[in-house]
């Protein structure tokens, strides 16, 4: 979609409920808790929990109130009066699921709470059917391709109500889901941008906008109402978007007006760290909120990510545990076992475990990406392949399953895919040097050396994670016959891995070592030939070569040979791989000239 389609202005006034106006500020903290007080209640009417217990637990991170200051609930009109028996009934059923009921005995209802339950029933019961029969008929890995029977007619339904200006901003919410389940995505959000104009304190429809926003130019060009739940809704776009920076100033922003005790914030701090692979402070953060919220589960499966990257295996078990005496039956729960048994490279229990969450929620992002690197572990790519492909359904800015996929295709030996993939992963996350290793391995199959350079040197410059990058860029060198520029790489890959100051054994450290030893005996450069090969000897691999390249050395210096004044040494960098000059902030994604299906 272009930027300039995503315009959004809201066509017409629509009413606001009485208290339900936000201000721009935080000035008045507890005008905002009224507000979270009353809108958790709202939500809570119409079903809508998830929305309830956000607003419910920010709300409980501020102050109390006394009780002169508590709000009311709203005045009943006319409307809901004649609609309470019905409603209450309706409200009991659709509470214990049985949604088909609830909207039998609500049809014909017309205040604004009982219609909009009405029609939140029939899509809730159209979503169970759907998911009843994924599960059921085709198992979560062969989805096919199974509908909401009861999206069309909804759509149809909302779509008048919406051009007689009767929708409130919980049914302009439940259209928006209509569409974007119909995959109106245009339409959808310009119906979610509109339903937070008219009802601000909603978080489900700032989420649902949230998940339809694909980069930061689009949010630009959005028309967001002035409140304080859009300094919320922004910090976690931009946690999404990978915009880390933007994202800790704005919760950091939070928590000094006056929500630092709110347990969503921390989790979201600790998400955000673990998205730019800060792992101790995310795990420090993480065991943080265990002692404050001990059983909360939101989240659990990413800790337990941060738990499996660093071989935490009593951690992570605890962590099973601990959620399986909480909830067994969660989806975070299970991916927490099946990061577990992986961590155990039990991968066929750890498949079966994401397939267990795929049942309780087959739109569950995580489950999907984990599945597929489990059923890569297992060499079975077709089913890899299609579990990325679920989870890039589900969120097409998961650069974990775009990232996969290149893997798979890479197995495959189809390196133009490959290059597909693993371009559109470097676009989600430009300083990820995995990413742009990835990419130039793919440009060197393709024998497009120019490309792959380029891709080596911006992996070193983001921050190389694997210590990879600049041995890769000198071997590039080394096939293009370019030595000195090999020798460069390969001093600077010497001097990085010495001066990190972790006891790490490199794999490629030998051969960095050989090729200088060569390169300085060719340069007649005596010391540091003899220096390089000495520590040749050191290395299974390159000891005898080391000690060859010695008695070399001592033969033509007792015959006399004196070392060259005439070729210097390359032991100053160019300014281009200088560590002065070498971004290490978020970058843009590289501009690769290639043309890629």
């Amino acid at each position: 979609m272009a930027a300039s389609t995503s315009v959004v202005a809201v066509a017409g006034p629509a009413a606001v409920m009485p208290g339900l106006s936000t201000n721009a500020d935080f000035s008045d903290l507890r005008e905002i808790k009224k507000q979270l007080l009353l809108i958790a209640g709202l939500t809570r009417e119409r079903g809508l929990l998830h929305s309830s217990k956000w607003s419910a637990e920010l709300a409980f991170s501020l102050p109390a109130l006394p009780l002169a200051e508590l709000q009311p609930p709203p005045p009943l009109t006319e409307e809901d009066a004649q609609d309470m028996d019905a409603y209450t009934l309706a409200k009991a059923y659709f509470d214990v699921k049985e949604y088909d009921r609830a909207a039998h005995f609500l049809h014909g209802c017309n205040s604004k709470k009982a219609y909009f339950l009405f029609m939140y029933s029939r899509y809730l019961s159209g979503e169970k059917k759907k998911d009843d029969e994924t599960v059921d008929s085709l198992g979560p890995l062969e989805k096919g391709q199974v509908k909401n029977e009861a999206l069309r007619e909804l759509r149809v339904e909302l779509s008048k109500k919406h051009q007689a200006r009767e929708l409130d901003g919980f049914g302009l919410y439940l259209y928006g889901v209509v569409l974007r389940k119909l995959d109106l995505v245009k339409e959808a959000i310009e119906v979610f941008v509109e339903a937070t104009h008219v009802l601000p304190l909603h978080w489900g429809a700032w989420l649902e906008l949230c998940n339809l926003i694909t980069d930061k130019e689009m949010l630009k060009f959005l028309s967001l109402p002035d409140t304080w739940m859009k300094e919320f809704f922004l910090a976690h776009i931009y946690t999404e978007l990978q915009l880390i920076e933007e994202a800790l100033q704005k919760y950091q922003n939070l928590i000094d007006v006056g929500f630092s005790k709110s347990s969503y914030i921390v989790s979201q701090i600790a998400v955000a760290y673990h998205n730019i692979r800060d792992i101790d402070k995310a795990l420090s953060i993480f065991n943080e909120l265990r002692k404050q919220d001990p059983y909360r589960i939101e989240n659990m499966d990413t800790f337990s990510n941060l738990l499996y990257v660093r071989s935490m295996k009593s951690e992570l078990s605890y962590l099973a545990h601990n959620l399986c005496e909480i909830d067994k039956y969660r989806v975070e729960t299970c991916c927490v076992i099946g990061n577990y048994y992986s961590l155990r490279s039990q991968h066929e229990k750890a498949a079966l475990y994401f397939q267990r969450a795929l049942k309780l929620n087959p739109r569950y992002l995580g489950a999907w990406t984990l599945m597929g690197h489990e059923y890569m572990e297992m060499k079975n790519t077709s089913a890899a392949i299609q579990a990325y492909r679920h989870a890039i359904e589900v969120n097409k800015r998961d650069y974990r399953a775009w990232y996969g996929l290149g893997q798979t295709y890479e197995i495959l030996k189809m390196p133009f895919y490959c290059l597909y993939y693993y371009r559109r992963a470097h676009q989600l996350r430009p300083n990820d040097s995995r990413m742009l290793v990835a990419l130039g391995e793919c440009y060197e199959k393709l024998n497009q050396l120019v490309e792959a350079k380029k891709c080596y040197w911006r992996a070193y410059a983001v921050g190389d994670v694997e210590k990879m990058a600049l041995v890769k860029l000198a071997k590039l060198h080394e096939q293009l016959t370019e030595s000195e520029q090999a020798a460069q790489c390969y001093i600077k890959y010497i001097q990085d891995i010495y001066s990190c100051g972790e006891i790490v054994e490199h794999l490629e450290e030998s051969t960095a070592f050989r090729y200088l030893a060569q390169y300085y005996f060719k340069c007649k450069l005596w010391d540091e030939a003899s220096t390089c090969a000495q520590k040749c000897c050191a290395f299974n691999d390159t000891r005898e070569e080391g000690k060859a390249l010695l008695r070399q050395i001592l033969q033509l210096r007792n015959q006399g040979e004196t070392p060259t004044t005439e070729m210097p040494a390359p032991f100053f960098l160019p300014a281009s791989l200088s560590a002065n000059n070498t971004p290490t902030r978020r970058v843009s994604p590289l501009n690769l000239s290639s043309v890629t299906p």
